[in-house]
């Protein structure tokens, strides 16, 4: 019995020890300041998430990250900050504002890719050009852009950047402008030359589904996913990989001004021109941005 009564008293003693200390005890409020902190706590950012959230980047352009998703599309494209990254025709800077600071933060370099005004015989063109260039360049001759260089690209330029130094080459949203020009194929031979062996090419580009005509000239803006596999395969790439992350299945991508009736552009009728049957805007206000491809391609190692 005396066995029996000890080995209860120790089971209560252990007990005891295992029990929470009171409510208000200094033992209790540490820990529970403790676990609060640790639930708090903000993950770490990384230096991608700073540049994506930088006060470079206006609101406009941060409030179509819903719609572009540009730390999941570098991401998943192999993009690294200490990359050589050509960027080809980037408009007004959206993907620039966030690649610049991002790559000046891991000693990478970034090679902008203006549109180029060789072979355009009309003077008053390539200095409207010339100039849009140089504002260009100059938004970001600041350092905290890093190592920012600049050349051209059109149906009668040269090569986008050295031969055989890039890691990365970048299109976002071109390639139907090249079909227009009937001048596809030439980006992808030169964005081939331009990267090193095992180097990226990632494209993004309106999707027309595998159901549609695909018209020569993509008037429309919308591209065949196949047609841009078979350029690259042209060219030398292989393929490596998609992603849906730029997908928006609600986009059927027969609109009447094509993929420019969707935000951002949004056009309209024209002043006294006739709207479209059942035109109504907030349809396509509704639809949001186009959907996209995703396109990952690898230049084969040596």
């Amino acid at each position: 019995m005396k066995t029996a009564v000890s080995a209860s008293i120790l089971a209560l003693a252990l007990l005891a020890g295992c029990s929470p200390a009171p409510a208000d005890s200094p033992e209790a409020v540490a820990e529970i300041d403790t676990e609060a902190s640790a639930e708090e706590a903000p993950a770490p950012v990384s230096a991608l998430e700073a540049a994506i959230a930088s006060d470079v980047r206006s609101p406009e352009e941060k409030a179509r990250d819903v719609w572009r998703h540009p730390k999941e599309t570098l991401e998943f494209l192999g993009v690294e900050p200490d990359d050589t990254v050509v960027e080809i025709w980037p408009g007004g800077g959206w993907y620039t504002n966030i690649l610049a600071p991002w790559l000046a933060s891991g000693g990478g370099h970034l090679v902008e890719v203006l549109f180029s005004p060789d072979g355009i015989d009309d003077a008053e063109r390539v200095a409207r050009i010339e100039s849009n260039n140089e504002n260009f360049k100059a938004n970001y001759a600041d350092p905290k852009f890093g190592s920012v260089s600049y050349t051209g690209f059109s149906a009668s330029s040269g090569p986008l950047t050295e031969p055989g130094t890039a890691d990365v080459v970048l299109t976002f949203r071109n390639i139907h402008n090249w079909m227009a020009g009937g001048y596809e194929q030439k980006f992808f031979n030169e964005a081939y030359a331009a990267l090193k062996p095992g180097g990226i090419l990632g494209v993004v580009e309106h999707r027309l589904p595998s159901s549609a005509v695909q018209d020569p000239k993509a008037p429309s803006g919308y591209v065949h996913e196949d047609y841009v596999r078979t350029l690259a395969k042209n060219a030398g790439f292989v393929f490596d990989g998609s992603s849906e992350v730029n997908a928006n299945p609600a986009d059927t991508a027969d609109h009447p001004y094509g993929v420019w009736t969707l935000p951002p552009v949004s056009n309209q009728p024209a002043e006294g021109e006739e709207a479209p049957e059942g035109w109504d805007p907030e349809i396509y206000k509704a639809i949001g941005e186009s959907d996209r491809m995703t396109l990952k391609f690898i230049k084969p190692a040596e």
